[in-house]
């Protein structure tokens, strides 16, 4: 494709080149040229008109100098033939009527050669000039047509020549697009977003028929909570659902009985994990339903301590990954610290290289101390020395944390086998899996945990910000939207202008408010983009 648009780049610049620079000048001469036809046309008419006026004034004179000889002439003849007139009189008009007739002979002559000027000067005008100017423009127009035809065939040469090419190019993509690879495509995916988690272990089936002391098993989702400890969940969610196409809501009708909800937990009776693990159960304590355990292995997370607060820091706050990368699944983690090490070790190798330019530079001073004071480099070749250093341990803490995400994945990966192995052959162990070993920290990293003592602490915590972060929380007040907020990261919630919504939790310093629409749609807005009425007793309360 990039080809294909590169051929189509070379037409128009040699259509540049070759065509519309040429035009363009031609064009500015043809503009010229016909400027100086029409000139030399407004030219010649105003002459004709010019010898037309002149011709009308000798004729106007020619009559009105006939028409005063006559006069004079017929005054004459009346003074002649009257007895009472002197003699001195009729002298007097005669010399006047001879000077008329005079004058008028005159003006006949002059009139008579404007004339055959004038059909002189017609007969070039309408023969020669105007013929001569016509054929000028028709030449010229003639050339236009000539030269339009001449830029349309070097369009045609230009085209033809990037033909052949074009056509590699449209064999190449239909060949490129014919070699497609839907699984190879899905697998890269696949590689590139993996998260690494192992599924968790098998429920194990645990008798009640049976009257009889039985071994609490840590991987059990039915360890009583009459028993004064809680249970322990298996491995949590990661960033998505267990259950990404069934709403919780739906899930939870489907496993529980709407007659009986599942009752909330109670506080545990011993902080001490070693309360009599193989003790008999209080016949007074009611069993749960195994549905419940199922429903809660179904929709159990990973819970994190202050998990609001770490969700929306992670989701809305710039900058704020662990340096780790612990906030990623191990595989996803495993690809950054890997990516880390690399970069960091071309940045060791560039100031390696960068030392030893130097070093070379200073034995080239010490040999001609005339090119420059060795002394000078001193300083460049301990902040190099220092550079080194430094990436060293970064390289060092960051190889570390690989080797740790590395021999985390091999270990599960094995002991999966190992399990697999054993399901096939035997009946489920009474062990626990790798998957309740997997338990979130605060910070949001993936640790395995040694101690029941410290998960029943977590899990404890974690328990009850369960049903706090399933519960919805009240509305605070309302706030009414004052610009359009399209919200594509994860945790916020897209708005429009003039919108009324629920607060559900105010700012925290960090520039976001928690809004509701509706019942279960919610997320953060930035605060800025909403007018924020808040109810003043809620928010006492």
């Amino acid at each position: 494709m990039s080809d294909y648009a590169g051929q189509h780049e070379v037409i128009s610049e040699n259509m540049t080149s070759q065509i519309t620079v040429d035009l363009t000048r031609y064009v500015q001469e043809l503009k010229q040229e016909r400027k100086s036809n029409f000139h030399d046309g407004r030219k010649a008419q105003q002459h004709i008109e010019t010898c037309w006026k002149q011709l009308e004034s000798s004729k106007r004179r020619f009559e009105r100098d006939c028409k005063e000889a006559d006069r004079a002439q017929q005054y004459f003849e009346k003074m002649d033939a009257d007895i009472n007139v002197t003699k001195a009189d009729v002298e007097k008009a005669r010399q006047q009527a001879q000077i008329r007739h005079q004058m008028a002979e005159d003006s006949k002559a002059d009139y008579s050669s404007i004339l055959q000027k004038f059909n002189h000067e017609q007969h070039e005008y309408y023969h020669t000039h105007i013929p001569s100017i016509f054929r000028k423009i028709q030449e010229m127009e003639e050339r236009r047509i000539v030269r339009m035809g001449q830029s349309m065939k070097t369009y045609a040469e230009v085209d033809r020549q990037v033909i052949p090419i074009i056509g590699k190019c449209l064999d190449e993509i239909v060949k490129a697009a014919e070699a497609i690879d839907q699984k190879n495509d899905s697998q890269l995916v696949v590689e590139a977003y993996k998260s690494g988690f192992e599924p968790p272990g098998d429920i194990e089936f645990e008798d009640y028929t049976q009257p009889m002391k039985r071994t609490v098993s840590n991987n059990s989702l039915s360890n009583s909570r009459g028993e004064g400890k809680p249970e322990l969940k298996l491995a949590g969610k990661a960033k998505g659902k267990l259950w990404p196409f069934i709403k919780k809501n739906k899930l939870m009708s489907l496993l529980t009985s709407p007659h009986q909800p599942p009752p909330p937990p109670p506080p545990p009776a011993s902080g001490s994990p070693s309360a009599v693990p193989n003790g008999p159960q209080s016949p007074k304590q009611p069993k749960e339903p195994l549905s419940h355990r199922f429903n809660e292995f179904m929709i159990s997370k990973p819970k994190i301590h202050c998990f609001r607060s770490l969700k929306r820091g992670l989701s809305l706050k710039l900058g704020s990954t662990p340096e780790d990368f612990s906030n990623l699944p191990p595989e996803q983690r495993r690809k950054k610290l890997q990516q880390k090490v690399d970069d960091l070790n071309k940045e060791i190798h560039k100031e390696m290289d960068q030392r030893d330019a130097i070093t070379k530079m200073k034995d080239v001073y010490l040999k001609n101390p005339q090119m420059g004071d060795p002394a000078s480099l001193d300083h460049k070749l301990a902040e190099a020395a220092q550079n080194i250093e430094k990436l060293r341990f970064e390289a060092q803490k960051f190889e570390a944390w690989l080797a740790e995400v590395e021999g985390r994945l091999q270990a599960r990966g094995e002991q999966a086998r190992r399990q697999s192995g054993m399901y096939d052959g035997q009946p489920p162990p009474t062990g626990h899996t790798c998957a309740q070993d997997r338990e979130s920290s605060p910070d949001g990293s993936y640790t395995e945990e040694q101690s029941q003592e410290s998960q029943v602490k977590v899990l404890a915590t974690d328990f009850d910000d369960e049903f706090d972060d399933e519960e919805p929380l009240p509305a605070i007040g309302t706030c009414k939207a004052l610009y359009t907020f399209e919200g594509q990261n994860e945790g916020t919630i897209s708005v429009a202008e003039g919108e009324t919504l629920y607060v559900i939790e105010e700012d925290r310093g960090d520039g976001w408010t928690r809004i509701r629409r509706g019942e279960d749609e919610e997320g953060y807005v930035p605060t800025s983009y909403v007018e924020v009425c808040l109810d003043r007793n809620a928010k006492d309360s």
